[in-house]
């Protein structure tokens, strides 16, 4: 599906310069009133060069500042027709009420971006990788781990080849011994920890297909991998970690999840059922 030119703008946020960055925060501001300027009126009001403006279009993948335009247009009009929901960034002064609203709000708000960035020709390669693997191995570091746990869980109903250890060390010695056709997962919401970029760069090496799942579109995890999902989600100074970023993880986890299950229909019912005989003998 077609990015929306503010998740466009904010997924390359971290490769902006520093005079991109202005013209990201005056746009992304005061979008309907740049509607109105010419590149000259909006290099102004961000107190930067014509060139500048021009650098800032073809950053985002635009042929020029008219192109920017019309993207910019679309993505106002489909803005003012859904609900936007706005200072989702939790503070010390917030009372409870406020509080728990913004973290609805965030968690909403990033689900929706996240299905925004999901592009179905990505999703189609990735399942038939899955379908074609002989180990699905999932990675995550820190606050990851949780996200690749999870993931695995989530397939190990399912399916008999995916693989998950906690450990990075231990990760890292996995992702070495990977072979051609495998499958690595990586989850890294800043796709610059150091221990899932070697990871990354190890089953790489090895001859694995690289998937990961990250914040950023231009990262060096997001580099060195195959295929890239972009997840919604900012983490604010009180949000390192914050479930929203989680959330959106697992909302791409589960559309991997489905479309596997789907290419996979009699393989997966055959397994989930034996799946769920065996922990129904568990119970009391």
């Amino acid at each position: 599906m077609a990015q929306d030119l503010f998740v466009t703008i904010k997924s390359h946020y971290n490769t902006f310069t520093r005079a991109e960055k202005h013209i990201a925060d005056y746009v992304l501001a005061s979008a309907k009133d740049v509607l109105y300027m010419s590149i000259t009126e909006l290099a102004n009001k961000c107190d930067v060069g014509d060139t500048s403006v021009f650098r800032f279009c073809r950053h985002l993948g635009k042929n020029g500042y008219q192109d920017f335009m019309v993207d910019l247009a679309q993505a106002v009009s489909e803005a003012h027709s859904t609900p936007v929901l706005q200072n989702c960034i939790v503070d010390c002064s917030d009372s409870t009420d406020v509080m728990i609203q913004k973290v609805l709000n965030n968690n909403i708000a990033v689900l929706r971006e996240t299905y925004q960035l999901i592009e179905p020709v990505t999703l189609a390669v990735t399942t038939r990788w899955l379908t074609e693997a002989d180990r699905i191995c999932f990675f995550g570091v820190g606050a990851s781990s949780a996200s690749a746990l999870e993931a695995n869980n989530r397939f190990l109903r399912v399916c008999h080849k995916t693989e998950c250890t906690l450990d990075a060390r231990m990760q890292l010695m996995r992702a070495s011994l990977m072979q051609k056709d495998d499958v690595a997962i990586l989850f890294s919401y800043t796709g610059a920890t150091k221990e899932t970029v070697a990871i990354a760069q190890a089953a790489k090496k090895a001859g694995a297909h690289t998937i990961c799942i990250s914040r950023f579109a231009c990262s060096p995890l997001a580099e060195i991998c195959d295929l890239l999902y972009l997840c919604g989600g900012n983490e604010g100074p009180l949000q390192s970690g914050n479930l929203s970023v989680k959330t959106s993880q697992l909302l791409l986890m589960e559309v991997l999840y489905i479309a596997y299950c789907q290419a996979n229909q009699d393989e997966c019912a055959r397994h989930r059922e034996l799946t769920n005989a065996c922990l129904q003998r568990d119970k009391l």
